[in-house]
C-alpha cells in the first residue's frame, strides 16, 4: 500500500483525539488527559481495523440476503457476529436519536419549502405593475414617444 493510500484510510486525528480525551476525562475524573503522539496513532489504527472488520462483516451479511446496501441492522448483526453486543444497545439509541433528529430536519425543511412554494405562487399570481408597463411600452401605447 502506498503512502497515499494509507493516508486516505486514515480516520481525521482531531476527531479520534477529541473522542479518546471525551472518554478519558469522563473516566478520570474530569483531569485533562495528555495523549502522547504513539497513542493518538494507536487509537487511531485501532479504531480503522476495527471499522474494516466490522465494515467487511456487516457486508457478507448483506450479501447472504441477497442485498447491496448494507442497513443499521446488518451493523447491529455484525457487532453480534464480531462479539460486540455491548455495543449493540448505545449504538440503538444513537441510531434513534439521528433518526428523531433528521426526521425534525425534515420536517422543518419540507415545511420551509412549501412556504416558499406558496409564496412564489402568490408573487405569481398577483399583477406586477412594472410588468404591465412594460407591456404597455411594447404595444406602442406610451405617450412619450409621440412625434405627431
Amino acid at each position: 500500500m502506498t503512502k497515499s493510500q494509507t493516508e486516505a484510510e486514515e480516520l481525521p486525528r482531531t476527531i479520534v483525539r477529541r473522542v479518546v480525551k471525551d472518554k478519558l476525562s469522563q473516566s478520570s475524573d474530569g483531569e485533562d488527559v495528555i495523549l502522547h503522539k504513539d497513542a493518538l496513532l494507536a487509537f487511531s489504527e485501532s479504531a480503522r481495523i476495527f471499522i474494516h472488520y466490522l465494515s467487511a462483516t456487516a457486508n457478507d451479511i448483506c450479501k447472504e440476503s441477497k442485498r447491496q446496501i448494507i442497513n443499521a441492522d446488518d451493523v447491529l448483526k455484525a457487532l453480534e457476529e464480531i462479539e460486540f453486543p455491548e455495543l449493540i444497545d448505545p449504538l440503538r439509541v444513537a441510531l434513534n436519536e439521528f433518526r428523531k433528529k433528521n426526521a425534525a430536519k425534515k420536517s422543518g425543511a419540507k415545511a420551509n419549502e412549501a412556504d416558499k412554494k406558496r409564496k412564489l405562487e402568490k408573487d405569481s399570481a398577483a399583477p406586477n405593475e412594472e410588468q404591465e408597463g412594460n407591456e404597455d411600452d411594447a404595444n406602442g401605447i406610451c405617450g412619450d414617444d409621440d412625434e405627431s
